[in-house]
C-alpha cells in the first residue's frame, strides 16, 4: 500500500467547517466563544499581501498583521521560494554537533543594520529573546535586579511575564521572577532611583509601548541610556514589535539616535512564516555568558537556528530593502497618521492619533455632551476599555477592516498593519473609520445598540 501525500491544502478544505467544533473540543473554547460574539468567526480562507479573503470570498484589510509578523504581508513570494528552496536542497539541518551556515549569515546581515553591536543568539520567539536577555544581563554584570516600565509588554513566558506589567495576564500564576521593578514609563527621575542602588543587571524597555502604543519623550530614551551607562546597569530595547522596519526605521531607537547593549528582534524577522527571534547584544557581555569551553552550550534553544527560520530571516531583510519597505512605512505612516488627526476636532469621542510609521494609535476618551456621556458612562460602568469594541466591530462587519484594541481596559485602538499597504488601503482606513466613528456619536443609533449587546454580555460573565 502506498504511504499516503500529506497535501495541507487538502487536509484545510476538507476540514475547514469543523474548525471551531474542533477549537471548541480540542483547544481553546473560550475564543471560540469571543470570536462568534463579536461577528468575528468568518471563516478565513485565504491570505495575500495585506489581505485576507472569508469563506464567502469577501477581501479585509488586516491592520492587524498577525500582531505584527506579516510585516512583508503573507505569503510573500520571496519568502515562499525562499523556504522552498530549503526544503528541496537536503540541507544538513540542526546537526547541533555543527555551527550553521544560514545563522551565520543572517547574523552577519542584522549586524550590518545594528554596526555597533557584535554578536547575535538566536531563539525561536520575542519571549524566549527576552528570557536570555534576562539571563545574559545578569550572567555578565553579576546583579540581580531587573527594571521594566509600567503598561510595558514583555511576553507571557515566567520572566518575560514577571516583565509585563498587566494584572490581567498576571494573575493566577503564583510569584513571579524576584528582583522586578517597575517605574512609570517616561520618568527619568524614578528611573535614577532606581538605578541608584547599583544592584540592576538591565532597564529592559520597549522604545514605544505596544500596548497603548505608547510614545517616548524626546528625552526618554537618550536620558535612560546615559543613566544606565553611568551606574553600569545594561540597557535592553525591546524591539519585537517596533523592530524591522515597523517606525519607519530599522529599529525604533534610531528615531532618538540611542544604541542600545542589547536589542531583541522577533515577530516580523521571518517574515511570519517560521518562529524565530535574536537577540543583538555586544561581545563583552556574549564573552562574559559563553566565556569557557565547557560553557558553550551554557544558553541555548533546539529549534532556534534551524535553516527554516533563517532562510526566512535572510529572505526578509533582502524583501525589506529591495522593496524600500522601512521607506514606505514611514511615508505612508505619516499620511495615515494625518488624515485621521484631521479627524480629531470634528469628533468629540475622538481624543488623539500618535505612533511612528506604520504603528500607530488611535485614542478615544469620554464626550463632553450629555446624550454621550451617559452612554459612555454605561459601557464604561460594566466594563472598563468596552467602548473601542464599538468601532472594531463595525469596522470589520461594515467596512472589512481588522483592527485590535491596543491593550486590556484601553481606549486605544492599535494599527499594525503590513508595511506593504497602498495609498488605497491608507484611503479605506480613512473613510472606514471616518464613517464608524460619525456613526458613534449618533444615540440612539445602531453602535449603540451593539453596545448595549456587549454591556449585556459583560453583566452575564460577572453573573
Amino acid at each position: 500500500m502506498p504511504y499516503p501525500n500529506v497535501d495541507a491544502s487538502e487536509v484545510f478544505a476538507d476540514r475547514q467547517s469543523q474548525r471551531s467544533a474542533m477549537h471548541t473540543r480540542h483547544l481553546n473554547e473560550q475564543l471560540v466563544r469571543v470570536l462568534k460574539t463579536i461577528g468575528y468567526d468568518v471563516g478565513f480562507q485565504k491570505g495575500s499581501g495585506q489581505y485576507l479573503f472569508d469563506r464567502d470570498g469577501a477581501r479585509y484589510l488586516d491592520l492587524l498583521s498577525g500582531f505584527g509578523v506579516f510585516a512583508l504581508g503573507r505569503n510573500h513570494p520571496v519568502l515562499r521560494d525562499a523556504l522552498k528552496s530549503v526544503l528541496d536542497s537536503e540541507l544538513p539541518n540542526l546537526v547541533q554537533l555543527d555551527v550553521s551556515t544560514l545563522a551565520g549569515v543572517l547574523a552577519e546581515r542584522l549586524l550590518d543594520h545594528v554596526p555597533y553591536l557584535d554578536k547575535v543568539f538566536f531563539a525561536n520567539s520575542g519571549a524566549e529573546c527576552v528570557e536570555a536577555a534576562i539571563k545574559f544581563a545578569r550572567g555578565a554584570t553579576g546583579r540581580d535586579g531587573i527594571i521594566n516600565c509600567d503598561h510595558s509588554y514583555h511576553g507571557l513566558t515566567y520572566g518575560a511575564l514577571s516583565l509585563t506589567d498587566d494584572p490581567n495576564f498576571q494573575s493566577g500564576f503564583g510569584q513571579l521572577l524576584p528582583g522586578v521593578t517597575t517605574i512609570p514609563f517616561n520618568d527619568l527621575e524614578a528611573l535614577e532611583k532606581a538605578l541608584s542602588t547599583r544592584e540592576v543587571a538591565a532597564f529592559i524597555v520597549e522604545p514605544i509601548q505596544g500596548k497603548g502604543v505608547n510614545m517616548p519623550t524626546d528625552e526618554f530614551l537618550p536620558g535612560a541610556a546615559a543613566l544606565c551607562k553611568r551606574y553600569g546597569t545594561l540597557f535592553v530595547a525591546d524591539e519585537i514589535q517596533t523592530g524591522m522596519g515597523r517606525t519607519g526605521r530599522f529599529l525604533a531607537v534610531e528615531h532618538w539616535n540611542v544604541e542600545p547593549d542589547m536589542v531583541l528582534l522577533s515577530k516580523a524577522l521571518s517574515g511570519g512564516h517560521v518562529p524565530v527571534g535574536a537577540v543583538l547584544t555586544r561581545k563583552s557581555i556574549f564573552d562574559k555568558i559563553f566565556n569557557r569551553m565547557d560553557r558553550a552550550v551554557v544558553h541555548g534553544s533546539t529549534f532556534a537556528k534551524n535553516d527554516l527560520a533563517m532562510a526566512a530571516g535572510i529572505a526578509t531583510l533582502d524583501v525589506l530593502k529591495h522593496e524600500k519597505l522601512i521607506e514606505a512605512a514611514a511615508k505612508r505612516g505619516a499620511e495615515l497618521r494625518l488624515a485621521l488627526t484631521r479627524m480629531v476636532p470634528g469628533y468629540e469621542l475622538l481624543k488623539e492619533v500618535r505612533g511612528k510609521g506604520l504603528m500607530i494609535g488611535v485614542e478615544f476618551g469620554p464626550p463632553k455632551s450629555m446624550r454621550l456621556k451617559a452612554s459612555w458612562t454605561m459601557l464604561e460602568t460594566a466594563n472598563k476599555g468596552l467602548f473601542c469594541q464599538l468601532i472594531t466591530v463595525p469596522l470589520f462587519k461594515d467596512h472589512k477592516i481588522l483592527t485590535q484594541v491596543a491593550g486590556h481596559g484601553l481606549h486605544t485602538i492599535k494599527l499594525l498593519p503590513p508595511l506593504t499597504i497602498t495609498e488605497d488601503d491608507c484611503a479605506w482606513i480613512e473613510r472606514g473609520f471616518d464613517e464608524t466613528i460619525a456613526a458613534s456619536h449618533k444615540v440612539p443609533g445602531a453602535i449603540w445598540s451593539l453596545g448595549k449587546t456587549l454591556v449585556d454580555n459583560a453583566v452575564r460573565k460577572s453573573a
